[in-house]
């Protein structure tokens, strides 16, 4: 049977554990797959997603462009290879203290993968590339709320609930600070440029809830949002409610 770029990929993905896969035929290759990736991690840092391609990886290698096809089948693989290597960087340690506790590092650590690699945010991961790190990634986020008397089901909803609300407020993070990079204002400068055309057409009394509640975040925050209080807000009213059906489940 003919070997799709699926086999090839997976069989890339699992390369510790299979050996990695002859490429084509050709000339001694020069680096190794593990490089590549590595390249490819170091120019979606630098660069974003968006402006990621084949070309900037062999250049980095100092390589030809269609080299790299002998590594990888293509861009949308190579990026499948990349989210499962930066999914091994952190040491899955074992989870300690109260499902709280548990599901707190489980969110911190994605938090922190995404301000490391904010591509990350920029990947649709419906279907994703099922490699080692990620398999193991999902075992370790499960085991925090194995045996805690919930069903499947729940245990999965959990973890993706987490994983989706840290991905939303990790981008509005990255966010805002891409802004204040780019646009060299803080957001008191920027606030009070707005100011004189907004007391125009805004005067008092017209909103009187967001006024007040505006003014108070404005004051309390020193700047539009504030991101990390607002994910950990966030979380832990996602908590509450785990902690909830937990209780509910134990009184059942």
């Amino acid at each position: 049977m003919e070997r799709t770029d699926t086999d090839r990929t997976l069989e890339l993905l699992w390369r510790r554990t299979l050996g990695t896969p002859q490429g084509r035929r050709g000339p001694k290759q020069r680096v190794s797959v593990d490089e590549v990736i590595r390249a490819a991690i170091a120019v979606a840092d630098e660069e974003g997603l968006p402006a990621f391609s084949m070309r900037k990886v062999a250049e980095r290698l100092g390589l030809k462009l269609m080299s790299i096809y002998t590594y990888v089948p293509g861009r949308g693989e190579l990026i499948g290879l990349m989210v499962d290597e930066v999914m091994g960087e952190p040491e899955l340690t074992p989870h300690s203290g109260d499902v709280r506790d548990r599901l707190t590092g489980v969110a911190r650590q994605l938090w922190d993968e995404f301000h490391r690699h904010p591509w990350l945010l920029q990947i649709g991961d419906s279907r994703p590339w099922i490699g080692p790190n990620i398999s193991d990634r999902y075992e370790w986020q499960l085991a925090a709320v194995e045996g805690a008397g919930l069903s499947d089901i729940a245990m999965d909803q959990i973890v993706t609930t987490i994983a989706a609300f840290t991905a939303g407020a990790a981008r509005m993070s990255i966010d805002a600070r891409r802004t204040a990079e780019t646009s060299g204002i803080s957001d008191a400068q920027w606030w009070a440029a707005n100011a004189p055309v907004l007391e125009r057409v805004m005067p008092e009394g017209r909103y009187p809830i967001s006024g007040r509640v505006g003014t108070a975040a404005g004051q309390e925050y020193n700047a539009v949002a504030d991101p990390d209080r607002t994910f950990r807000f966030g979380l832990d009213r996602i908590l509450d409610g785990v902690e909830a059906m937990l209780a509910t489940s134990t009184a059942g």
